[in-house]
């Protein structure tokens, strides 16, 4: 198949000298173009020739969120002129990044999403709907279209949101896949029964599922996934990218991770001290970019929390596979000494069929603690379901947070903010 690079059936050893050639030319670029970079290597006096291994990576400091934000021009290695596109970070943790992509980007870009999306088993001819946003400056949107457009398949560019719409353009155009928030898929299912829609014998064979995770740590399907199946017999597929790396993890047929590009990006899982962990262990992922020309990254801190997995795969490619994101390293919550991550505690909520809407919030107490707030509007608005929530948290997480309910209509609108791509289900005032 013409997106299934042979780099990816190669051997790890073969993956590991061709990646290494690629940081060499990286390096020298970065030395010749981005101002951030110079000043980083001449304030640690870094010479590039010393960097010869992937191992060797350790003598550079790693580059982070604050970095970007603070220095966001410096990090440009092409003139103003030569950029075609400019997106923006979706300021998840603060301020959002601009990102500028040149001419060569948005090709890397397209190729990118093209073998993501064949490894999750699209081709040239099917019809894909999008039920994600491709304007305000998201670079996601604008990535998959490119994508589907290079590999030959028929786009239906549908946007976020009104499921009414939604089945409309299903039984108008037929589409096999949609690319979709995964809990956007409840709201279909939920729009479908109540009209009586044939949702069933649809066109629709399988959804690439942005923004949420489907899966647990040991691939079973999640919460979320299940209640997804249980109504919709679809196949989902997982996929996890962000604007910084331009390039995505996505889930081939076997679904055991997100296929690692080594073409694309240099990937190392690393230590809260900033050293790789052992095979096995989560850690921080932290990404060197390969052949972007606007903004390269090099051992840049995503801040998210994952585990690698490199036992070969039944599809035929050798590339490590990255698991379902644990947390975000920035969102860990210390909650009367229990560590948790906002998944988590997503997937005890998804767990009840009568919770139409939640928020978790996250604040300091009056001495400096960790306190969980939990927002939630349902159709059961009594004591006991209060309590049934409470004991579901205290038996999965050994934590018993603070259970606030909320009117639909108020709550929807802080969780479905129009400016927003994502339901913000999750707020940090710490």
């Amino acid at each position: 198949m013409e997106f299934y690079p042979a780099i990816e059936k190669s051997t790890i050893q073969e993956i590991k000298k061709f990646q290494e050639e690629k940081l060499q030319e990286l390096l020298i670029y970065l030395e010749r173009n981005s101002p951030f970079y110079q000043r980083l290597f001449k304030e640690n006096n870094i010479s590039i020739s010393d960097i010869q291994s992937l191992e060797d990576l350790q003598k550079i400091p790693t580059t982070t969120k604050n970095d970007l934000q603070q220095y966001n021009h410096d990090f440009f290695c092409i003139p103003y002129d030569k950029i075609v596109d400019y997106s923006t970070t979706s300021g998840t943790l603060g301020d959002p990044v601009t990102f500028g992509l040149s001419d060569n980007d948005l090709e890397r870009l397209a190729y990118n999403e093209a073998i993501s999306f064949a490894c999750a088993g699209i081709q040239k001819g099917d019809v894909v709907q999008m039920i994600t946003t491709i304007d305000k400056r998201f670079m996601a949107g604008l990535a998959y279209f490119l994508g589907l457009r290079k590999m030959g398949a028929s786009v239906v560019r549908m946007g976020p949101g009104i499921p009414e719409l939604q089945w409309d353009s299903i039984f108008r155009y037929e589409p096999k896949y949609l690319i979709t928030v995964p809990s956007f898929l409840l709201k279909m299912i939920d729009y479908a029964e109540k009209n009586g829609l044939d949702y069933k014998n649809s066109s629709v064979y399988g959804a690439v599922c942005i923004g949420e995770s489907i899966k647990n740590q040991d691939f079973t399907d999640n919460i979320l996934s299940q209640k997804i199946k249980e109504k919709w017999d679809i196949k989902l597929f997982s996929t996890y990218a962000s604007t910084e790396m331009s390039t995505a993890f996505t889930e081939c047929e076997f679904q055991i991770g997100g296929h690692h590009h080594p073409e694309l990006i240099i990937t190392e899982i690393l230590n809260d001290d900033g050293n790789p962990v052992k095979e096995g262990e989560s850690g921080e992922l932290t990404i060197t970019t390969l052949g972007v020309e606007a903004i390269p990254l090099l051992r840049f801190k995503t801040g998210d929390i994952v585990k690698a997995h490199y036992e070969p795969c039944a599809c035929g490619r050798n590339t490590m596979r990255l698991g379902p994101v644990i947390g975000r390293k920035q969102q860990m919550i210390k909650y009367k000494g229990t560590t948790l991550y906002p998944p988590a505690m997503n997937d005890i909520l998804n767990d009840f069929t009568s919770i139409s809407c939640y928020q978790i919030v996250i604040q300091s107490n009056e001495i400096g603690l960790d306190e969980i707030v939990i927002k939630v509007s349902t159709e059961r608005e009594d004591e006991n379901f209060v309590n049934e929530v409470r004991d579901h948290f205290r038996a999965k997480l050994r934590v018993s947070p603070k259970i606030e309910l909320m009117e639909f209509d108020v709550l929807s609108k802080d969780v479905y903010h129009p400016n927003n791509r994502k339901p913000i289900t999750f707020i940090d005032l710490r």
